[in-house]
């Protein structure tokens, strides 16, 4: 998959078009994936998505957003494994923010694009003050002879699928619903940087993952499964949150402890996947409450594996 920063002023081919942030790549977003590139296919051109950074209400709410399911690079990875050719990266800006719907189909889906079929939400507006709709679409693509069609809502256990679905599935720390309405179990990628090393001196050894401009989904602490370090996934226990007993920074992060690993891993872009809660994050009165309570978490996430076998489902990039 091609991944282009910004619009061109005018587009080299016709394309297949969707159009959205895709946080998370969920059931909804995948089946409206295979919408896009299966026409692309009948039509031979390529299947091409436009979706924004920021989220818009990152731009226009900063403090108040929506926690990301999945970081830019996590969601470009999950695009191409859905088979989509091309990706438009959108700043979305002062500018951008100020374009008038004329304009959006104007100058991007009409020049830019050149937009031969457009695939969009149920919900999808566009535009200042969110003045495009689909009947606006529709009446454009008679202008400029381009197909609009929208993707009715998905629905799993009688849920209508969404990013915000995922998310309170997730805050609530309902790994199996959030897994039910993604398709697959939630999961965070990263590379592996050096920490402060707490975990090693507490003798549960830790692997500290990146997380950039995250404020996570959810928090606590997690029977987990890791790949990107051996052929096959490796079970562990991570902590998502601020560390109160070891820190008062505040800033959030993930750390995991791998329970049958013992090799480096620094540098190493994992997966982790996050398969059942086991506690909430909180905080102790010394480090070797700590310890005895990592030590606790450890023994009960062994449990939980000897209990459950590895889902055989492979997840999305």
């Amino acid at each position: 998959m091609r991944v282009f920063r910004g619009i061109p002023q005018r587009a080299d081919t016709a394309t297949v078009l969707t159009i959205g942030n895709f946080d998370g790549v969920h059931l909804g977003h995948q089946a409206l994936l295979k919408l896009l590139t299966d026409k692309a296919h009948v039509l031979g051109l390529p299947a091409v998505v436009l979706t924004f950074e920021p989220h818009p209400r990152e731009y226009f709410t900063p403090t108040d957003a929506p926690a990301r399911l999945a970081s830019l690079r996590e969601k470009l990875l999950m695009l191409d494994t859905a088979g989509v050719d091309r990706t438009y990266v959108c700043r979305f800006d002062a500018r951008l923010a100020a374009q008038s719907a004329q304009d959006f189909i104007d100058d991007t889906l009409v020049r830019g694009l050149g937009v031969r079929h457009l695939y969009i939400g149920d919900d999808f507006c566009f535009g200042a003050r969110r003045q495009g709709d689909f009947a606006m679409l529709q009446a454009a693509g008679k202008e400029h002879g381009f197909g609009v069609e929208s993707m009715p809502t998905l629905g799993v256990h009688d849920e209508r699928v969404s990013s915000s679905a995922v998310r309170e599935a997730l805050a609530a720390g309902d790994l199996s619903r959030a897994a039910s309405l993604l398709g697959r179990p939630y999961s965070i990628a990263g590379r592996v940087s050096h920490g402060d090393k707490i975990g090693r001196k507490l003798g549960f050894p830790t692997a500290n993952i990146q997380m950039k401009h995250r404020h996570p989904a959810l928090t606590g602490v997690y029977a987990v499964s890791v790949e990107g370090l051996a052929p096959q996934r490796i079970s562990g226990v991570a902590n998502i949150g601020v560390r109160p007993t070891a820190t008062s920074n505040g800033r959030a992060r993930l750390e995991v402890h791998l329970l049958d690993w013992t090799r480096e891993c620094y540098g190493a872009h994992i997966r982790v996947h996050f398969l059942h809660k086991l506690r909430t994050e909180r905080k102790f009165e010394s480090l070797d409450a700590l310890r005895a309570q990592i030590a606790l978490d450890a023994d009960i996430a062994a449990q939980w594996f000897a209990a459950h076998a590895e889902p055989t489902d492979r997840p999305q990039a």
